[in-house]
């Protein structure tokens, strides 16, 4: 008796086990960023806000078309190097990913959003700002924050009339994103009356500025954009403090990171560099943000570097679509993201255009007192 009695118990559990897989759905969720290379300390910022969003998702329980849907993050490292980042794309596209957040530059996430268009794979990027990404017709390429028409021309406005700007010099990297923010902010320089004294370029793995710095020293800059990443823009700063240019330093989101003052190595003068974050915080919404970082902190030990906040809300937007689709299948829950109106996050309310772009993208605009990144305003 008790043996048969054991093989109901063992039957009734495999058909409960049964049961409840049958309940559930498996989704999963790629993560593309630089997790190695000189801009590491960005992609893995990125890749923790992904993983902070689906911890907590997995926790909430949250069901898709009535089922309890398990979430699984598909990490994968492109190093900021365009092959490698379709590489990775591949790899996802392949692994039948139901969503891709990523990347973070715009010169892998372009040619990334190629692959994930052809896989009809829906991508959100938390950082790209280069126009390019959503103009190609992709209609699964969107993004959280704003492009660098605006990031680059406010900047280029701002330089003229806040921080009077009479000689102003630009240097990139030549990268998509570098190039792209440095040509937009040398558009809005000139829309504001101000004038380009001289433009130079570098790479984005350069470590040696002396020759373009001397260069920029003979026209007697009092502003100089650069184009490019944290990485580059530290040793750059270095340089231009024994150089004994005293230029204020302006640049984009790439060095707009808690990161800078270390890789400037403590030449920073407080208020030297001026920089903009491609997204805007206000209001009731500051709240929210600072406790996003509060609870990035005590889970990571760590400072929330630019954009881990955007990731979490790219997670959350897409899964929020899922739930209102009730499927997590792309082209079922694609529609739904695409018509995204007034999604509450730790970044602000985030509604997307016909182009994938959000609407109403704000910027804020940073400086750096003691080491310490210290808000100017919110510039929409």
């Amino acid at each position: 008796m008790q043996v048969k009695l054991n093989v109901v118990v063992g039957a009734i559990a495999l058909l409960s086990s049964v049961a409840a897989m049958s309940q559930e759905v498996v989704v999963k969720i790629g993560h593309v960023g630089p997790t190695s290379g000189g801009i590491a300390h960005l992609g893995k910022d990125n890749e923790l806000g992904a993983r902070m969003a689906i911890d907590e998702l997995n926790k909430k329980g949250v069901k898709i078309g009535g089922k309890t849907a398990k979430f699984e993050l598909l990490a994968e490292d492109d190093a900021g190097d365009p092959k490698q980042g379709t590489a990775a794309a591949q790899k996802l596209a392949d692994a039948k990913v139901n969503g891709v957040i990523g990347h973070l530059n715009s010169g892998t996430t372009i040619p990334a959003s190629k692959i994930y268009f052809e896989a009809g794979i829906p991508q959100i990027s938390p950082s790209a700002t280069n126009p390019k990404y959503t103009r190609n017709g992709y209609k699964t390429a969107f993004r959280v924050v704003a492009d660098d028409v605006h990031l680059g021309g406010t900047l280029g406005k701002y330089a003229v009339t806040s921080v009077k700007g009479k000689v102003i010099a630009v240097i990139d990297d030549r990268t998509a994103y570098g190039q792209g923010v440095a040509d937009e902010f040398e558009k809005g320089v000139k829309a504001a009356g101000g004038k380009i004294a001289g433009r130079e370029f570098t790479n984005d793995k350069a470590t040696d500025f002396s020759a373009i710095l001397t260069t920029l020293k003979g026209k007697k800059p009092d502003v100089i954009f650069f184009g490019g990443m944290d990485a580059v823009a530290g040793p750059m700063l270095r340089q231009m403090k024994q150089l004994g240019i005293t230029a204020k330093f302006m640049g984009g989101d790439g060095i707009c990171s808690s990161e800078l003052p270390k890789l400037a190595a403590g030449t920073m003068a407080d208020d030297q560099v001026i920089c903009a974050e491609a997204g805007g915080v206000e209001g009731e919404s500051k709240k929210g943000m600072e406790v996003f970082k509060t609870r990035f902190k005590e889970a990571y030990k760590l400072d929330v570097q630019v954009y881990a906040p955007y990731v979490y809300d790219a997670v959350n937007v897409m899964v929020d679509a899922m739930v209102k689709a009730g499927s997590a299948e792309p082209a079922k829950y694609l529609p739904v993201l695409a018509k995204t109106t007034g999604f509450k996050g730790v970044t602000g309310v985030i509604s997307f255009d016909n182009k994938g772009d959000i609407k109403n993208g704000a910027l804020t605009m940073y400086t750096y007192k003691g080491g310490n990144r210290s808000e100017l305003a919110v510039v929409r």
